[in-house]
């Protein structure tokens, strides 16, 4: 129920962060070629929703599997062997998801002590550096999620996505549409 949430918490947040990058990009974009006007604080604020987005969708992207990684020599491997190492990332993904939610909390602290704004929208710069604990949190949350999926043989592994899988599946599409198209000429 709780992961249902965090879910499309997530998706959302994903979706809403890179809707309103782009069209304050945009507007911005219009405003200076077309009435050779701006807005001084979109720069800024584009690249606070940048930060949130990128710090957002690496937990994501570890949810879905869309990560890149090197995973020949852990294919090769026995299963026994193959889950042992790939605790063993896990872990240390985990330790550095935690220590950087640590330092973004330590961050946060410090900033909310000293009352820094940001520089060109009216804001406590705490505001838009708090996606560096929430982010890395919930990136920790999700290696979690993908080691006990692991331990209890629930999945795999991180499930990294693999290019060369697919663009063979790709490619294989693409010749069994040719073929069909060529059957279909012959009938």
């Amino acid at each position: 129920m709780i992961g249902n949430f965090i879910n499309r918490l997530e998706e959302a947040l994903v979706a809403f962060l890179l809707a309103a990058m782009t069209i304050v990009t945009f507007v911005q974009v219009v405003l200076r070629y077309v009435f050779n006007a701006g807005f001084v604080w979109a720069l800024e604020l584009t690249i606070f929703l940048f930060a949130w987005l990128v710090l957002l969708g690496m937990s994501y992207g570890v949810r879905v599997g869309s990560h890149i990684g090197v995973d020949l020599l852990v294919k090769n491997l026995p299963p026994v062997q193959a889950r042992i190492v790939g605790l063993a990332a896990i872990a240390l993904c985990m330790f550095y998801a935690g220590v950087m939610t640590v330092g973004g909390y330590q961050d946060i602290d410090l900033l909310l002590l000293i009352g820094i704004e940001a520089e060109d929208l009216p804001i406590p710069l705490w505001i838009p550096k708090l996606i560096l604990p929430v982010g890395f949190a919930l990136l920790f949350f999700r290696f979690a999620q993908a080691g006990w999926n692991l331990l209890t043989g629930k999945g795999g592994g991180l499930h990294l996505a693999d290019e060369a899988d697919d663009a063979i599946e790709s490619l294989s599409d693409k010749e069994q549409i040719s073929e069909e198209a060529e059957a279909s000429k012959l009938k």
